[in-house]
């Protein structure tokens, strides 16, 4: 199976997409290794620092020692520069914040998922026809439920995967998840700041393997 199928089935099958940043690059390769601890096979590492970069070159390395079954995708890629920059040193996926058909582009060539973030339904429609197969509904808490209900048919060819104001909670994910998603991006609701500075990695895969656990239930209850 191809890279691209290949993630386009994990992601649904995992439910979950962890995404997180932290500017200290050891702390973001031990949250990539908690994270691999609790059974997560797909990352987003946003680039939200000047660290970034060098930061997924060092957990791109990790992977390709430690974690060979890894994913790692590079997330709030806003120009053909940045996924250029990304693709290069080795993203397995590349996530907008919006719609960026420069982004687009430089995935295409490279043979790289890209998924872009969508708030209305003629971003979606864009999108499509950009190529996108998974959509990003950024952000999740603003956009609500009944976006996400009143529109996923409307679009049978993509999966949808809400991202911001994902609650750890199940019936929080469970709403999500009856509203017709295919995953459900979580950040500092999971992978909190406070955590993270702590360098409580435990509580971090701990909470991850919760997340797993109520949407590996939810499955089985669907």
């Amino acid at each position: 199976m191809e890279k691209k199928a290949a993630i386009l089935d994990l992601i649904p099958r995992q439910g979950i997409l962890p995404l997180y940043f932290h500017k200290d690059k050891e702390v973001s390769v031990e949250v990539l290794r908690a994270l691999y601890t609790a059974g997560i096979r797909a990352v987003e590492y946003t680039n939200r620092g000047e660290e970034a970069l060098d930061n997924f070159k060092a957990m791109r390395s990790v992977c390709d020692s430690d974690m060979k079954d890894m994913y790692l995708g590079a997330g709030t890629i806003k120009s053909a520069a940045m996924a250029e920059d990304f693709i290069n040193a080795g993203a397995d996926f590349i996530i907008s914040p919006g719609l960026a058909p420069l982004v687009a582009e430089v995935s295409d060539r490279s043979h790289i998922l890209w998924i872009p973030g969508c708030m209305t339904p003629t971003e979606i429609m864009q999108a499509e026809v950009l190529g996108a197969q998974m959509v990003k509904i950024f952000p999740g808490n603003v956009l609500g439920l009944g976006f996400v209900s009143a529109v996923r048919e409307i679009f049978p060819g993509i999966l949808f995967m809400p991202t911001g104001g994902v609650e750890l909670d199940r019936e929080n994910i469970a709403d999500w998840f009856r509203a017709g998603v295919s995953a459900v991006g979580m950040g500092s609701k999971l992978i909190s700041k406070q955590l993270m500075d702590a360098r409580d990695y435990a509580q971090i895969a701990a909470a991850t393997s919760d997340a797993l656990a109520i949407i590996a239930s939810l499955k089985t209850n669907a």
